[in-house]
């Protein structure tokens, strides 16, 4: 009888802990970056960096990771805006390169969507404040101050083009676009103000740090020691600041 007993308890204990084991599991996999949000990162970086060897690479893993190639696409073209035309279509012609080549292996790739046509006739510039504004979690007030001050135009030109144009194409999401965002300005260097801003932006739009930390790590290992270092001395000043003010 106590030994039933006995083996009923274990029996219940090792459900039980293979329950706890699964759950934590179902965590780590919650928290660690999607096959998709890697292939975003890691095409990103490369085709800033100009990088065409790896981008390469990167991009035929991407496309088997299904990601599809209008999102890749609209990677390459979302980068413009931070990395410039040259690097843009140098990634774009890169990626007509590859699927190419799977095509003549046999491989069909996933197309995917393209972005809806936009019927919204709000201001382009009303439309760019206030996809800022969800972006940063902060109304804009106040008289314009810094390089918005210093240089009325370029304030224009980001939020008609950059927050209007580009983040109201729902092919990517806001997210998505942040994470492209963020690589590029690792992949270029010398941006710490930017970079700084776009991953408290991550942040704000549930990025967890477990995932930060691990674009990071992707950014070490696939830029080299260099670009690593100064994307986690950014990060380790956003999330320091970030968790200080989360526990006040």
């Amino acid at each position: 009888m106590k030994f039933k007993i006995f083996t009923s308890a274990m029996l219940l204990f090792i459900i039980s802990f293979s329950f706890m084991a699964n759950g934590q599991q179902m965590q780590v996999s919650v928290e660690n970056l999607s096959a998709k949000e890697k292939g975003l990162i890691t095409i990103s970086a490369f085709a800033a960096k100009g990088d065409l060897k790896n981008l390469e690479t990167s991009m035929h893993a991407a496309l088997d990771a299904k990601l599809s190639v209008n999102e890749a696409k609209e990677a390459m073209m979302h980068l413009y805006a931070y990395a410039g035309f040259p690097r843009s279509l140098r990634g774009l012609q890169t990626l007509m390169k590859v699927v190419a080549d799977r095509k003549t292996k046999g491989l069909n790739d996933l197309q995917g969507p393209v972005a809806t046509v936009l019927t919204d006739t709000t201001s382009k510039y009303e439309r760019g404040k206030q996809n800022l504004e969800k972006l940063t979690g902060v109304k804009e007030k106040g008289p314009k101050t810094g390089y918005a001050a210093f240089a009325p135009e370029i304030e224009v030109f980001l939020k008609e083009h950059l927050f209007a144009d580009l983040f109201d194409r729902d092919l990517l999401s806001f997210l998505d676009r942040e994470l492209v965002t963020i690589s590029v300005i690792a992949g270029i260097g010398e941006a710490e103000p930017m970079l700084t801003s776009h991953m408290n932006i991550c942040l704000n739009l549930g990025l967890s740090q477990t995932k930060l930390q691990e674009f990071v790590k992707l950014i070490q290992l696939n830029l080299g020691e260099k670009h690593g270092a100064a994307a986690q001395n950014v990060l380790n000043h956003v999330l320091k600041n970030y968790n200080t003010k989360k526990n006040n």
